[in-house]
Parts: structure tokens; C-alpha cells; sequence
């Protein structure tokens, strides 16, 4: 990683991978490859006596984002959908400003529609309800007016439990109107019935609370008026009162738990991709626009007064869960706040910038507001404001993370003025920065230069990997630097939600624990996901109106955020030598949305014997293709002639070649891309290639398909010129593939399988007890001799909590023992595709 100095330095990794890809790239020490001992047992060695990197108290911490419905008709109470009748168009094709209602005339009749004019509640709040009453019905529930659905399948309403009713209203009826509240049944059975008078044709709030006699989980809100007369509505809540913690606009109770009982050390929010991306404007004359960056300012003070704005992912924000909510939460939590800001340039494929000077600069005062808002006090502007909303106590921010996945032209300029004004105003403040949405790459590389020179505190990370990525980098940050800035790992995950996923996501968590010196926060994301609204897969829980469903990959993040620990103890890890599996299969050409031309393959064995030759002056009766492609012999060459077929992919040779020189001459005729060579092809869903000119053209990968997903190995901003002749050859030995483009060396794949028992140990200054961490990916018990040196004693009997597979293999569940031989030595036999961490207590003497 790069860092100020030239080359990043290295240090001996305390996890011993015999065989492993971390073998060819870390200083190891002495162990490696060495069998544990004499019983062919891994084993691991403590050294309870050596200091080890202290583990800062956010290392896990959560990141929200307002993602799959994760606020409006998610962790945020409101019960009401589209309750300012704010729902458009521009949020997603199929809302309108009725979206979650339907009209309802019970005895009466009269007009009912959404309203845009200069009778509107504020400027902020556009839209209202006016309902023009004709006659008067008869009876308690007569009326005309408007039921709302809820989100999902309806209101989960519970007997005897209190909501909120409140509503801003008016009429024009001088007696004043009478307003029937109904919390009821789709059939319309009545729960619960409340009525609100209206005086004066004023805008005024008005509220009341309702308990349903019986429960429903399909509830929902009717507002009728009774009598005649005009009467406009807006902001029509519905708010549990048993919200968590209480509070009132707060959040779901049963979502908010399950957050909590995670312990996370930090709260990042509000995004992600909502952060950045849209337009710079704000909402006013003469546009009001609907598609705007996330500006907090927007978010705070009195909910009617928040304006709405379109969602990233396609749906309609309320603001209702804002800036004073979130840092609500983050207190409650007991966790540190880290808002994510712009700094003027999109991300997330969008692809905007400040208009202006005075634009950024708006922006750039408006992140200084933010800090003063969150820490001043009462003689600073944005201090009083936040003691006027209600909390006279500092939210204590300490830290802002500045930008989301940006990598434009304007990002370094942008970002380096908002840099020099923070560091300016507030240098207490850690500055964060981030690396976009890269594990590795020229983009990454080149961010990680800047970040290091730029002097930020923490860079931001991301990436989304399959799990064997995540099972072969386990010593990703062994080789960082220590003498440049943290690493806040800010977004990860691999790919799914069975327990294999959560596995690899448990043995990368002990290299970062590993490596507390280096990482000192990360978050899986997202975090909430709504069953009928998913955008983004997998999540670490899934809800819908009723019931909340964790995942495994939330059992895991539990374990680890409850036993995180506050040191390091350093460990050694030996595991027994293992056989080399090399890479092996056929070979293969392909193209995408491109025509390219090949010739002269050829395979030789790892003797110098030809294993498969085809200069194409006869037939392609070798060649076996995935029915995509126009592919033909042309002038003695194989050519694929289409410009917009995708993965055209060839193949020739035997699944059980190996150790191999594959080598071939490739021209790209036409087209938005190069072309692709693959090696290691066992069928169309498992096999590595070699991406040449990929992304249109924009940079070269190696990747690596399994079962069909696809992880980058290598990534590098190679570009393929059309009608040249380029040398490609691939040298397969083993584990490892050397790529040479026009006779130099381009690439080197390292795919050496790591050892499937990974570990780390921490110390729990609190309790006392020393907790080592075992994942065991493997589908067999892994029986591991356990040594501790340099304790003053370890007690006999030890706390164990296992992670260990659910009957049907699709979830993981927790299991509490107790383990009676526990000591200074001991072998304990880990289940197998499981998480154990087994806390040694101090013992009282040897």
C-alpha cells in the first residue's frame, strides 16, 4: 500500500500459513511449513507476557445507510407511508402524490386530491391533502377522506399498546370540522376510533393517542371529515409509543434492539451512495429540486419542515430520520458518530461536480456547521441551534469522514480545499478519507498515494468480495505501513448470506484484529434490509412490517463486536503441511462487445512437450464453444466476428492439464473492448481469465470465476489498441500463473489456497481474560494444541462460545460451554464450519 515512503515497510506476521499465498508475499516466522508436532496437530502459541497493539475501543462499529427502505418503513417508527403527501415521479416511475392511499367516502361525498398552490403548509412542504367535503354522512365512522396501507402488508398495530395520531390542519368551515381517526382492519373492522376538532382555517397541529382493542399486523389509518366544508391536511403521522429507548420520532423497537445487542463502537451514516450523488442545488425557487445531494441541513429541526428529496435507490427520503436522530442514536448506542459528507464531486456512476466556486465553498461551510453544530456550545450559531432542538449536551464528534467512493478528475482538488478548512477550523477533528470502491487497482493505488500525502488520520475502505477472496487475504494488512494514516474498513462483505459467507467474513475479521495497529475501525454493510425493497444483497438483517430475520453474517459480527477485546496478544499459528493443488483445466479465447482475431496457439507441458498446438490453417474441430459468438477460420486465424455478443468464450484442451505455457497472438478488430484469455477452465462457471481491455477499454483484470461469481485477482489501466498483434503468453506452475504481455511480465496470480483454521487472541483488560479466536472453514474437526507462555497462570475451567451450523446448513446459531481443560497447555478440537472464542481466565497459581 502505498504510503509517504517510496515502498511500504514489513513486518514478521504472527499467523504462520504454511503453503499459503501470505507465504510468497510476508516475512514469516521461523515455523512455516514445519508440522505442528508430533500428534500432526496445529498448533497455537501464545505469549501472554509480549505487548501486543492496543485495539481501539470503535474497531466494529455499524454503517447505515437509507438502503432497501432501511429508514422510511424501516428502523424509523412512522407507521404512515407518504405522509406529507410528498411521493412523486422523480423518486420511482410508479409513485404519485397518493402512493400508500386510497380514497374513502363513507356516507358522504365530496372531492379528494393532493394540492400544489399557495395554501401549502411551508415552501419546504409542497403538497397537501384538501378534501372538499359536500354532505354530511350519519353515524360515529360517516365520512369522506383518506385510508393509508402503511408499508408491507399494513400497520402492525398491537391490543392495548398507544399510538401517536397527529396532523396539520385546516378549515374553512367556521363551526370548525370534526376529524374521525381509525386505526382498523383492510376489511375494515374498527381497532380503535378517536375524533380531532379543526378550528380555523390556519394551519395547526393537531394530536391525539389511539389503543386498538385487538391486534393486526395489516393495520391501517383512516382520517375521515365529518360534516362539509374545505379541510386541508398534511403530515399525517401515526408514531408507536414504544419506540426504543422511548423516544419520541424514533426508531422501531425490535430493529433497534437487534442493533444494539451488536455493542458497535461507531455509527457511520448516512451513507454511502445517498451522500454523494445528484445535484447540487438546494430545495427552492424556482426548481425545487427532487434530486439532490444529501445536505444535513435539510434534516434537522421541526419534521415539517424538512423538505423531501429522492432517494438513491429509488424511492422517496422524508428526512424524518435526520441528523439530530442519528446522532440520537449514536448516543444511545453508546457509539462514536461518523457522518460521511460530500466535498463537491458525485460518485456511485454518477458523474456531477459543484457547479461553481461559491457552490464548494457553500459546501465547505456547510461541513464546518455540521462540526459546530455537533460540539458547540450555546454563543456559536449552530450550538444554540442544536440546544434550541433539544440537546444541550455535545455529541462529542470526533471524527468526519470526507467523501464516498469518488474518483473524478475534480475529487483531489475538492477534497484537498475541504481538507485545509477542517484541518484549519478543527484540527482536534480526525479527518477521513477514502480509497472508493477498490480492494486494489491503479484507483486504488493512486487514492492510497494521495490520502498518504495528503496527511488524513483514517482512510475509508471498500470492497465487496467472493469468499475466497476474503479466505486468501487474510494477512491484507500485515504489510501496511505503520508510519502513515489508519485504515477504516469501512464497507465489506462477500457476496451472500449462508454460513460459508459468514465463515470467510470471520477469518478475514481475525486479520484485522490482527492488525488492530493499522485497522481501527470496520463495518459490514449494509446493515438493514426491507424483505419487499431490497437494492442491494446480501444485508446483515432483513425485516418486514412485523418480524426481523438476522442473518449468519449478523451472528458473526455479534460474536466479535461482544468479545472484541482491548490488546492484542501476540500468537503463532502452525499448521501441518499441506499438498499443492495446482491450477489446472483447459484453455480458453474469448471476447465481449468486441471482434477480435487469434492465432498460433499454443500449449507446451512443463517438460518443453507440445500439449496442444492450432495455427488455424484447418478446422476449429478442436475448439468447443458456449453457443455465443460468431466465431470462424479467416485467413488462417480464428476470428470472432460479432461487436455485440458477450462472453463468446472457447475452449480446448483437458480439464486435467496443469503445470503449463499457454501462449497465443491476439488482434482486436472492433469493438468496445479487447479480448480475453482463459486458463484454469474447468466449465463455464470456474475458470480464471485474463481480461485485456475490459470496462470499455478502460483498464485490464484477472479474474477469477467461481460457480459463477467473478473476484478480481488483478486489476491494472492496460488498454488495448485495435489492429495490433499482441504476444500473449501464461506461464501455469502450480498455485501460480506469470501473464507476459509482448514478452514482459505483467501480472502475477497467487491462488495458494490458505489454511482453512484461522486464529488470533486478544486480551480483555476489563475482565482479565485472554480470548482466543478459532474459525474453522473446513467441513472436518480441527483438533489444535493451544500453549500459553509468559501467564502467571490459566485457569482450568474456560467460557467457550461456539458458532456452529443450524441443522439444514442454512444459518449459524450461538452455543455457550464450559470447557474443564483449559490451562497453560491444552488441545481443544474445533467443530467443523465453525466460530469458536474461548476465554482463559486467569487460574490462582501453578
Amino acid at each position: 500500500m502505498p504510503s509517504k515512503a517510496t515502498r511500504p515497510a514489513q513486518r514478521a506476521c504472527t499467523l504462520v500459513l504454511a503453503g499459503s499465498l501470505a507465504a510468497a508475499v510476508l516475512a514469516f516466522a521461523p515455523a512455516i511449513n514445519a508440522n505442528a508436532d508430533a500428534s500432526g496437530n496445529r498448533t497455537i502459541d501464545i505469549n501472554a507476557a509480549a505487548p501486543g497493539p492496543a485495539i481501539d475501543p470503535a474497531m466494529y462499529g455499524i454503517f447505515y445507510e437509507d438502503i432497501n427502505q432501511g429508514a422510511d418503513g424501516g428502523i424509523y417508527a412512522e407507521l404512515v407511508q407518504n405522509r406529507s403527501f410528498e411521493f412523486n415521479s422523480a423518486d420511482n416511475r410508479a409513485f404519485t402524490p397518493m402512493t400508500g392511499w386510497e380514497t374513502l367516502r363513507r356516507g358522504s361525498d365530496g372531492a379528494v386530491g393532493v394540492v400544489n398552490d399557495d395554501n401549502r403548509l411551508n415552501e419546504k412542504n409542497r403538497n397537501y391533502l384538501r378534501i372538499d367535503a359536500m354532505s354530511a354522512g350519519a353515524g360515529a365512522g360517516a365520512g369522506i377522506g383518506v385510508r393509508n396501507s402503511g408499508w408491507n402488508a399494513g400497520q402492525k398495530l398491537e391490543a392495548g399498546k398507544k399510538y401517536n395520531y397527529s396532523v396539520w390542519a385546516r378549515t374553512s368551515n367556521p363551526a370548525g370540522s370534526t376529524l374521525a381517526v381509525t386505526l382498523e382492519t383492510p376489511e375494515g373492522a374498527r381497532l380503535a376510533m378517536a375524533s380531532v376538532k379543526v378550528k380555523g382555517d390556519n394551519w395547526a397541529k393537531y394530536s391525539v393517542t389511539l389503543s386498538p382493542k385487538d391486534s393486526s399486523n395489516a393495520g391501517r389509518l383512516s382520517t375521515l371529515v365529518q360534516g362539509t366544508g374545505t379541510v386541508r391536511l398534511d403530515m399525517v403521522s401515526l408514531f408507536p409509543q414504544d419506540t426504543w429507548k422511548g423516544r419520541p420520532n424514533g426508531l422501531r423497537k425490535d430493529l433497534a434492539e437487534k442493533v444494539a445487542a451488536l455493542k458497535p463502537g461507531f455509527l457511520r451514516f448516512p451513507g454511502g451512495c445517498i451522500v454523494n450523488t445528484g445535484n447540487y442545488d438546494s430545495y427552492s425557487a424556482p426548481d425545487y429540486t427532487r434530486v439532490r445531494t444529501y445536505q444535513w441541513k435539510e434534516t434537522i429541526g421541526p419534521l415539517e419542515q424538512r423538505p423531501a428529496n429522492r432517494n438513491f435507490w429509488g424511492y422517496n427520503q422524508t428526512y424524518g430520520l435526520g441528523y439530530m436522530e442519528y446522532f440520537q442514536w449514536a448516543e444511545d448506542l453508546g457509539a462514536i458518530p461518523v457522518p460521511v459528507v460530500p466535498v463537491g464531486v458525485t460518485g456511485c456512476g454518477d458523474n456531477k461536480q459543484a457547479p461553481d466556486q461559491a457552490t464548494l465553498d457553500r459546501y465547505i461551510q456547510d461541513t464546518l456547521d455540521l462540526i459546530e453544530f455537533a460540539n458547540g456550545d450555546a454563543t456559536t450559531e449552530w450550538g444554540a441551534k442544536r440546544i434550541a432542538y433539544g440537546h444541550p449536551a455535545p455529541y462529542k464528534l470526533d471524527r468526519i469522514s470526507l467523501g464516498n467512493e469518488e474518483y473524478k478528475p475534480e475529487f483531489k482538488a475538492y477534497f484537498t480545499q475541504f481538507y485545509n478548512a477542517v484541518r484549519k477550523a478543527h484540527p482536534e477533528i480526525k479527518i477521513i478519507g477514502n480509497t472508493g470502491p477498490f480492494s486494489q487497482g491503479p484507483e486504488f493505488d493512486d487514492l492510497s498515494k494521495f490520502n498518504a500525502e495528503t496527511g488524513v488520520d483514517l482512510v475509508d475502505e471498500h470492497y465487496y468480495n467472493e469468499p475466497s477472496w476474503f479466505l486468501n487475504n487474510n494477512h491484507r494488512y500485515d504489510s501496511y505501513s505503520r508510519d502513515s494514516y489508519k485504515v477504516f474498513l469501512g464497507e465489506y462483505a462477500s457476496r451472500g448470506n449462508k454460513p460459508d459467507n459468514a465463515l470467510a467474513e470471520a477469518s478475514y475479521m481475525t486479520g484485522l484484529e490482527r492488525n488492530a495497529d493499522v485497522v481501527k475501525m470496520a463495518s459490514y454493510a449494509p446493515l438493514l434490509a426491507n424483505e419487499s425493497s431490497v437494492q442491494w444483497s446480501p444485508d446483515m438483517m432483513f425485516f418486514d412490517g412485523t418480524s426481523v430475520r438476522t442473518t449468519p453474517n449478523y451472528e458473526v459480527q455479534k460474536l466479535f463486536m461482544n468479545n472484541v477485546g482491548t490488546q492484542v496478544v501476540p500468537s503463532t499459528q502452525v499448521n501441518p503441511a499441506s499438498t499443492v493443488v495446482p491450477i489446472s483445466g483447459r484453455i480458453g479465447l474469448s471476447t465481449w462487445a468486441t471482434s477480435a482475431r487469434y492465432d498460433d496457439v499454443k500449449v507446451t507441458g512443463a517438460d518443453g512437450s507440445t500439449l496442444f498446438s492450432d495455427d488455424f490453417s484447418g478446422t476449429a474441430a478442436a475448439w468447443t464453444g458456449n453457443g455465443v459468438g460468431s466465431w470462424s477460420i479467416q485467413d488462417g486465424a480464428y476470428v470472432q466476428s460479432s461487436t455485440t455478443a458477450q462472453n463468446t468464450m472457447v475452449t480446448a484442451g483437458s480439464d486435467n492439464w496443469s503445470n503449463y505455457t499457454f501462449s497465443t497472438k491476439a488482434t482486436k478488430l472492433a469493438g468496445s473492448e479487447g479480448f480475453l484469455i482463459a486458463f484454469g477452465v474447468k466449465d463455464t462457471g470456474n475458470y480464471y481469465w485474463w481480461n485485456l481491455g475490459g470496462w470499455n477499454n478502460t483498464k485490464s483484470v484477472v479474474e477469477k470465476a467461481v460457480n459463477g461469481g467473478k473476484s478480481n485477482v488483478i486489476e491494472k489501466n492496460t488498454t488495448i489498441q485495435a489492429g495490433k498483434e499482441y504476444d500473449i503468453r501464461i506461464e501455469v506452475s502450480g498455485r501460480v500463473a506469470k501473464l507476459y504481455l509482448d514478452g514482459v511480465l505483467w501480472g502475477t496470480v497467487d491462488d495458494s489456497q490458505a489454511d482453512p483454521v484461522y486464529s488470533v487472541v486478544t486480551k480483555d483488560a476489563r475482565s482479565g481474560d485472554t480470548i482466543v479466536k478459532v474459525v474453522n472453514t473446513s467441513s472436518a474437526t480441527a483438533p489444535v494444541d493451544i500453549k500459553v507462555a509468559g501467564a502467571a497462570a490459566v485457569g482450568s475451567t474456560a467460557a467457550v462460545t461456539t458458532l456452529r451450523q443450524t441443522a439444514d446448513g442454512q444459518g449459524l446459531v450461538p452455543a455457550g460451554s464450559t470447557f474443564n481443560g483449559a490451562g497453560d497447555a491444552f488441545t481443544y478440537a474445533f467443530e467443523p464450519k465453525s466460530v469458536t472464542f474461548i476465554r482463559l481466565a486467569a487460574g490462582s497459581g501453578k
